[in-house]
């Protein structure tokens, strides 16, 4: 999944595409380079990210999604956590909702995706972009975020979303300290028994330049492909990430090594 920040205050690349040919563009290179999903979001989710309107994330994403309908096979994600967004992402092309909110901030959002058939991004959060790196706390990171997913999973069927519709992502970053998000890449391989697919997301996250160094985020490259590598092993299947052929070239080494192991 190839990370397209329809956004002028995104942590990694916020402004760069921000105009809907730039977008367009850097999502079709992101294909190019091997992405099979395209997640397209209008909303910076960053820490203390301020908010914008439904009108205003409508104009940033809807022109780049219906451009990019008609020009790729490629899947497309809408990340957003209004109800109305995604339901026109939706009549607009795109197959897969990313709510980090997790349907907490609109009910309406679960309606949404029972109604259309579509990939639900099921994501734990504490907090919100504005909150959650204040002070996150939990007892037990890892039971809390299984108890999240089974709750979650719970109430999306009593809205009509089948299971089958749910990929989960633990939430890399999204109200965690640097070693709640070393507990939870440790135990990923934990959530594989909800049968459902798990999605990672850490590439060029804060907590890579906390344990290792780099500041600026495109510099956090090595340690986001290791990420990727440990949630491989670990059995996750979807990884939203921003260097779309580095990490294809990082899995597709660690997959041939693991299938001469098990082979």
């Amino acid at each position: 999944m190839g990370v397209v920040n329809v956004t002028p205050d995104s942590f990694s690349d916020g402004g760069r595409f921000l105009q809907p040919p730039a977008a367009v563009e850097h999502a079709l290179k992101l294909i190019e380079d091997g992405a099979d999903i395209i997640d397209i979001g209008g909303e910076s989710t960053r820490p203390n990210a301020t908010p914008v309107s439904e009108q205003e994330e409508l104009r940033r994403v809807l022109p780049v999604i219906e451009q990019l309908k008609g020009r790729t096979t490629a899947l497309i994600s809408i990340d957003t956590m209004k109800a109305a967004v995604a339901r026109a992402a939706v009549a607009a092309g795109a197959v897969m909702v990313n709510d980090i909110a997790a349907n907490r901030f609109d009910s309406g959002m679960a309606e949404v995706v029972a109604n259309s058939g579509a990939a639900y991004v099921l994501m734990h959060m504490q907090g919100t972009p504005q909150t959650m790196q204040k002070s996150p706390s939990y007892k037990n990171v890892v039971a809390e975020v299984d108890e999240f997913f089974s709750r979650g999973l719970k109430q999306l069927q009593t809205f009509g979303v089948a299971p089958e519709q749910v990929v989960l992502d633990v939430g890399i970053g999204f109200g965690k300290t640097p070693e709640h998000n070393l507990r939870l890449l440790g135990a990923l391989g934990d959530f594989g028994k909800w049968n459902r697919p798990v999605m990672l997301g850490a590439s060029r996250k804060s907590f890579i330049g906390k344990l290792t160094g780099p500041e600026d985020a495109p510099s956090r490259l090595a340690g986001s492909l290791a990420c990727a590598c440990w949630g491989r092993v670990a059995g996750a299947q979807i990884f939203r990430v921003h260097d779309v052929a580095e990490t294809r070239q990082a899995l597709r080494t660690i997959e041939a090594i693991m299938n001469e192991k098990t082979g």
